[in-house]
């Protein structure tokens, strides 16, 4: 059963989404955050595919929950991504306020040359 914050977050979302698409030019940079840890994926909406991920649990990225973490875990995003071909994206903060770990995660993979 989801809490009143989690249903809350996900309506936001729901209303983000409607008018946020990711097609294969400019695909969609999701964010997650958790209590602990923080993960992006890139998306492209036309096929309903991930062209990349990046979470602070992966073992190699030695990423923590916090700020410091998610700037690695979107500098990490930006290099998978830029390995593919793909230099510009459209942001989803997937209902979370853009402030800490989610603007930490932005910042991250835009000073590695992501562009949004």
């Amino acid at each position: 059963m989801a809490t009143e914050k989690t249903a809350q977050r996900v309506a936001r979302h729901v209303r983000l989404r409607k008018k946020l698409e990711g097609v294969p030019e400019r695909p969609r940079l999701a964010v997650f955050r958790s209590l602990k840890h923080i993960s992006a994926q890139i998306i492209d909406d036309a096929k309903g595919v991930t062209l990349a991920s990046a979470s602070s649990l992966e073992k190699e990225l030695n990423a923590k929950g916090n700020v410091g973490g998610a700037k690695l875990v979107g500098a990490a995003i930006a290099k998978r991504a830029k390995s593919q071909g793909i230099d510009k994206v459209v942001f989803d903060r997937g209902g979370f306020r853009y402030h800490g770990r989610v603007a930490g995660l932005a910042e991250g993979a835009r000073e590695a040359g992501l562009e949004f």
